[in-house]
């Protein structure tokens, strides 16, 4: 039997989100085929894993030339795997580099039913449109047959095209959801890089820097930084090991064991919404290759890099971005958020962000999927 729907979901964000939907569905409908090239957390949901597509992520157009040999073999591969099973739908996350290519070669080769195929190709956690290339929504009502997005703001980013688009609420604001990090005034200082080796390579070491400085005047502090992976904590323990210095201050953990913090220095991804929900003070702190950001400043028209930046409308969580990430500075904005005034205004942010990122539906993505699904 061919599967019900194949899961794409390469990075460990898109894995985490993809899961939930799916458990979601299956304890619903417990004879639900579900293959993926995803990652842990859709294979413990109980999708058949065909290859861990969530540990390869990359980010920028550097590191993606340098891996592009290995990606279009993983693209080649997964094109004949559809081929050949034929699932019934195709669940793309996120992930536009890769997922809207497949959407348009699935097109190319007919097999998708906006070509005259058979197989309905879903579209869950929309490229950043808002923010670069937006002309990619004609292509994308080209090629989808629908799109649930998490962010409000992003249904009317579609409004000129004819692909059926839905907001589904964001999983984090879902009543069940249990973030991996929590606010406590007397929690260690989050040192939270990211969850791919490439950004943490270069973000990591600026924390660690500012966090250095800032043992300057509170010299009993101490870090706690949670790895996703093996192969992050690994970057995370070189960088450790070049800092004896810091050896007695930071702590490494696995973000399965979740952590508290009284204030955060996050990267400008996932952990960054996140730890905003949390209601943890703090900043968020990005660098990447130089010519990636060269490239991407001119392309990329928002205001904010984080999430919840944007989502308020000012940088409630200030940003630090390449050569602006340093030490001193660092250290300057760490000391403002031990005062009661930026955990109070942090705690206030927090439950704005809940009420935009909610729905009347908790189980609103799940019920978009089955529908799409099995209505027909």
């Amino acid at each position: 039997m061919p599967p019900d729907v194949l899961v794409i979901a390469g990075e460990a964000s898109g894995d985490e989100h993809a899961a939930r939907l799916i458990r979601g569905l299956k304890a619903k409908r417990p004879g639900l085929r579900v293959a993926t090239l995803g990652g842990p957390e859709l294979k413990a949901a109980g999708a058949q894993l065909i290859f861990d597509l969530s540990a390869h992520g990359v980010i920028g157009l550097v590191e993606v030339l340098k891996n592009y040999s290995f990606f279009k073999s993983i693209f080649d591969q997964t094109l004949a795997w559809i081929e050949k099973h034929q699932p019934r739908a195709i669940l793309l996350v996120d992930y536009p580099g890769f997922n809207l290519r497949l959407a348009d070669a699935l097109f190319e080769k007919g097999l998708s039913k906006k070509a005259g195929g058979k197989i309905s190709v879903l579209y869950y956690i929309s490229p950043q449109i808002w923010a670069w290339k937006a002309k990619r929504r004609f292509k994308m009502a080209k090629l989808l047959d629908s799109l649930a997005v998490i962010f409000p703001f992003e249904v009317g980013c579609f409004a000129d095209t004819t692909l059926p688009t839905e907001f589904v609420g964001h999983p984090f604001a879902a009543p069940d959801h249990r973030l991996p990090v929590s606010y406590d005034a007397a929690g260690p200082i989050l040192l939270l890089p990211g969850s791919r080796t490439t950004p943490v390579s270069r973000i990591f070491p600026a924390m660690l820097a500012g966090f250095a400085e800032h043992l300057k005047l509170r010299p009993n502090a101490q870090a706690v930084t949670l790895f996703p992976n093996a192969g992050v904590r690994a970057e995370l323990e070189r960088h450790l090991a070049a800092r004896p210095d810091l050896a007695k201050h930071v702590t490494l953990r696995s973000i399965e064991q979740n952590a508290t913090g009284s204030i955060v220095l996050t990267s400008s991804g996932t952990m960054s919404l996140t730890c905003a929900l949390a209601g943890i003070p703090g900043a968020i702190v990005y660098r990447a290759n130089p010519i990636t950001y060269i490239i991407g400043r001119c392309v990329v028209n928002v205001p904010y890099l984080g999430i919840a930046n944007l989502l308020l409308g000012e940088p409630a969580w200030p940003e630090f971005i390449q050569g602006d990430a340093k030490p001193a500075t660092l250290a300057h904005r760490l000391d403002e958020c031990e005062s009661p005034a930026a955990r109070d205004q942090a705690a206030t942010h927090a439950t704005k962000l809940l009420k935009l990122l909610g729905t009347s539906s908790p189980n609103a993505a799940t019920l978009w999927l089955e529908n799409k699904l099995f209505s027909a």
